[in-house]
């Protein structure tokens, strides 16, 4: 018997313009920093219990494999999460936010 040798698929797919692993909600992003900042794939699968322990090996070859694509992926989700948390913040200032929660918390519990 010989070994058949074909191609798997990447275990990516986009929603809403964010790539995410196949079959889960972990998005590219996730695997790509833990990876970078020295984790195992079997630590990131254990640590993130709906990746399998293949796709996140997949997933890793395909950043290494596309590593300027990827990165240039990742600065631009980083660009647009600057953008979303800056019209938040702009639509609702938190100053004086933790001294009004603070002033509330005291007021409930004197009564």
């Amino acid at each position: 018997m010989s070994l058949v040798i074909t191609a798997e698929p990447i275990p990516l797919y986009t929603k809403d313009g964010v790539v995410l692993v196949r079959g889960t909600r972990v998005p590219l992003d996730t695997v790509v920093i833990e990876f970078k900042q020295g984790a195992t794939a079997e630590e990131i699968a254990q640590q993130y219990s709906s990746l399998e322990l293949a796709d996140v090996y997949a997933v890793i070859s395909y950043y290494l494999r596309h590593e300027s694509e990827v990165e240039t992926y990742l600065q631009q989700q980083q660009q647009d999460a600057k953008q979303v948390r800056e019209e938040n913040e702009r639509r609702f200032p938190s100053h004086g936010l933790r001294d009004c929660l603070l002033a509330r918390r005291q007021l409930r519990n004197k009564r």
